[in-house]
């Protein structure tokens, strides 16, 4: 059965600056600031919230089943998802719109300052769950503002059970209506800097949050993730890495061993662990798709870095 992953997908134009940007930023100037990094490094990677989570499921051997809008200049995605034979049934074409682009640069201590041109994503409210069968489970990824309220209410109204991950997409959302999506919610997942906003705007506690769904998970960035889960809270170590190459698609790659692990049923320490160890393998490389461990490697992996073993 399918993992539905609604949300953005997005060309990514990734810079990396060799400096700290805090070193080119006057604290006392921000007022009238006007900077420029230089970047001789520039790629360009296929991305978005959708995409990266779908290919990252898939290494896992899940059934991911994107659903996102595009514009007319996906066609080089498109071929790239069909050959790492990811199915494009819910991957609607918006004429007259570019796909999502993302101008992403990046500092030396892996701060990034990111533009973001939402393009076709501003229509994907056009899309339905309803029109996606065999679902089993979700996740309301960062996508159009009214996409993402109405997939919510979808997923809720059919009780597919979902994960709530707003992302960068937090900020659209006021406080009520952050309290609606962890209402109808099963799982909320977010990051430290979201895990505070979020309790900034909704007035709640993150014990408050936990204490309404399945589970509430924060990450951690170097310092791992914590899960808030049975009334417990379960930290989970962040994976030793061979090197730091690239920040970005780290919280995706999280979110697909998450799902992976809740679809399969396995526990919370090892689901935690195994979306730990995806978001390590993933900033080993550059741009957001370019890791390709196979699902041996990956249990090596884990087994190395947990001491323990898991079945893919």
């Amino acid at each position: 059965m399918s993992t539905l992953i609604t949300g953005s997908f997005a060309y990514d134009t990734i810079m990396v600056f060799q400096d700290q940007f805090k070193n080119h930023i006057l604290p006392d100037q921000v007022h009238i600031l006007n900077v420029c990094f230089f970047v001789p490094d520039m790629r360009r990677e296929f991305g978005g919230c959708s995409g990266n989570i779908s290919y990252n499921l898939k290494l896992l051997g899940g059934d991911p089943l994107p659903m996102g809008t595009v514009g007319e200049d996906f066609k080089p995605y498109r071929k790239w998802l069909k050959k790492r034979d990811i199915k494009i049934t819910h991957i609607t074409e918006v004429e007259n719109t570019y796909t999502a682009q993302a101008f992403l640069t990046t500092d030396t201590d892996n701060n990034q300052i990111i533009a973001f041109h939402p393009g076709a994503m501003n229509y994907a409210h056009k899309n339905k769950i309803g029109d996606a069968d065999g679902v089993t489970l979700g996740i309301v990824a960062p996508d159009g503002r009214d996409a993402m309220i109405q997939h919510a209410a979808q997923f809720a109204a059919a009780g597919i059970p979902w994960v709530f991950d707003p992302g960068q997409g937090l900020p659209m959302f006021g406080g009520d209506e952050l309290k609606t999506f962890i209402d109808q919610a099963d799982y909320v997942c977010v990051n430290d800097y979201e895990s505070k906003l979020l309790v900034d705007r909704t007035g709640m506690t993150l014990e408050d949050i936990a204490s309404q769904v399945k589970a509430l998970i924060v990450t951690r960035g170097g310092s791992g993730a914590e899960i808030f889960a049975e009334g417990e809270s379960l930290q989970i170590p962040a994976v030793k890495v061979r090197e730091i190459n690239d920040p970005t698609g780290c919280g995706d790659a999280f979110r697909a061993g998450l799902l992976y692990g809740i679809d399969r049923g396995l526990d919370w320490e090892t689901t935690g662990r195994l979306a730990s160890l995806m978001g390590g393998i993933k900033i080993e490389h550059h741009g957001t798709q370019n890791h390709r461990p196979r699902l041996d490697q990956i249990a090596e992996r884990y087994q190395a870095s947990f001491g323990e073993s898991i079945e893919l």
